[in-house]
């Protein structure tokens, strides 16, 4: 039965985590957009997620909480998303300073990355309902 919640909600979950970590890379390039020899950076964000959508099908007692009653189910910490890896973002003008971030793409990819942020807590959330519906009757 969990197994099955689990496996119900965890594309979500997991996507959520991706953009999430996404939305942190993109708010510090905005951040750092006069700063000096920054370089933007992103992440491919399919890679990423089937990283996560892997890496949650291992089944690993890293991370396992403990039981205090032998009729306790096994449970595994939350993990922070998986490091994806970073890429610079190759830039579309020459700068002075050096720094490639360009404000107008990164809001951009920033308000995009929000909107898709609440389309997966929109459907996170209707499977919970229609979850919480079957079980209700």
């Amino acid at each position: 039965m969990i197994k099955g919640l689990d496996t119900a909600l965890n594309f979500h979950t997991q996507a959520l985590g991706v953009r999430a970590k996404r939305g942190e890379v993109l708010a510090s390039n905005i951040a750092n957009a006069e700063t000096p020899n920054y370089q933007a950076r992103d992440l491919d964000f399919g890679k990423a997620l089937q990283n996560a959508l892997d890496s949650a099908r291992v089944d690993s007692t890293r991370g396992a909480l403990a039981a205090s009653a032998p009729g306790h189910l096994p449970g595994k910490a939350l993990e922070p998303p998986h490091d994806a890896q970073l890429l610079y973002r190759t830039p579309q003008a020459a700068s002075i300073d050096n720094n490639t971030v360009a404000l107008d793409v990164e809001r951009a990819k920033f308000a995009d990355n929000a909107l898709h942020y609440e389309a997966n807590l929109t459907f996170l959330n209707g499977q919970i309902k229609s979850l919480l519906s079957a079980i209700q009757g």
